[in-house]
């Protein structure tokens, strides 16, 4: 598990993280999400200690995050691998030696069998066991990532941070990415934490996600809590416009999650009698779960019959300004 308690973070006079609180559990993909600037890179590389902070604690693992004490530091980061929006990958060496880096970084031989059948795996994992011996140069963006994904997990880490690991990638190859992610994620059981700005990318594979705005976490939840029913500043980043609404009438948008299991609007039609007109509505994709919301046009005479059937029927809803 991954704590973090009040943490703060300032570069000079600009306070970047002002007192950030979070709980990740073992085996979760976990997204960070916000605009540029809202701390969420600078929050992932004090997790893994690459950064200092001010206030507050972090422990992974029941260990504390910090750069005062640099051996137990050093260990703790063979625990968690990390990839990158840019790669970072050594043009002069070859796939193989690219994903063997770590393992030479602290001392181990990399050409023995053992270590052949480890980098050879890992390969085989990302897609990659034809390309062992190919230059970064003869791959694409995405062959690219999974290279560095195969390198991340070389030292068998417990958690892999991703930071804006597919923003360089076109959306068919960020699709596959994060499928090779939820695999890494299903199959070993690592933790993964995901800080990112595409909505997609939670949307598809993560299982709680926070919202950082100005070093604040304003919002923490499951994506579909988050992204169907959004708090205004949630909202504004998503920058969802809301339909044409009928000047007329009353209009209601219903919320549809996984405790929607009905087919509510035509057993309400039927069992009050009532006509309706739909205005509009969007469904969307959560790890292949799919939920919405839809904004009905009602009389004003049936709004407390409609409201109260709703309520009794468990739909999240709210009434909407014209």
């Amino acid at each position: 598990m991954i704590e973090l308690k009040n943490v703060r973070k300032n570069f000079g006079d600009l306070e970047v993280l002002k007192g950030i609180s979070m709980t990740i559990q073992d085996h979760e993909i976990y997204g960070i999400i916000g605009q540029s600037g809202a701390g969420k890179s600078t929050l992932l590389r004090c997790i893994n200690g690459l950064e200092s902070y001010d206030g507050g604690t972090i422990t992974v693992e029941g260990e504390t995050v910090s750069q005062k004490d640099a051996k137990k530091l050093h260990l703790m980061q063979k625990n968690m691998g990390m990839i990158f929006q840019n790669f970072n990958l050594l043009n002069r060496l070859d796939v193989y030696d690219n994903v063997a880096l770590p393992m030479k970084f602290w001392g181990m031989k990399t050409k023995t069998p053992e270590a052949k059948e480890k980098i050879l795996s890992l390969l085989k994992l990302v897609g990659l066991e034809d390309k062992v011996h190919s230059r970064p140069s003869e791959l694409s963006g995405g062959q690219k990532q999974r290279v560095a994904i195969a390198r991340s997990l070389v030292l068998d880490p417990g958690i892999l941070l991703c930071d804006e690991a597919t923003s360089a990638l076109d959306p068919a190859i960020t699709r596959e990415i994060l499928t090779l992610l939820q695999k890494i994620n299903e199959e070993m059981g690592i933790t993964i934490i995901v800080v990112t700005h595409q909505m997609e990318v939670v949307k598809q594979i993560c299982q709680r996600v926070s919202f950082l705005k100005d070093g604040t976490v304003l919002a923490e939840g499951r994506p579909e809590e988050l992204f169907i029913r959004p708090i205004r500043e949630v909202k504004a980043f998503l920058q969802e416009e809301s339909g044409m609404l009928p000047g007329r009438g009353v209009n209601i948008q219903l919320f549809f999650t996984d405790r929607s299991k009905d087919p509510v609007i035509t057993m309400m039609a039927r069992q009050l009698n009532i006509d309706f007109s739909i205005c509009w509505g969007k469904l969307e994709d959560f790890r292949s779960n799919v939920y919405g919301s839809l904004v009905i046009n009602i009389r004003e005479d049936d709004k407390d019959e409609v409201l109260e059937y709703l309520d009794r029927m468990h739909v999240a809803w709210e009434v909407l300004e014209s």
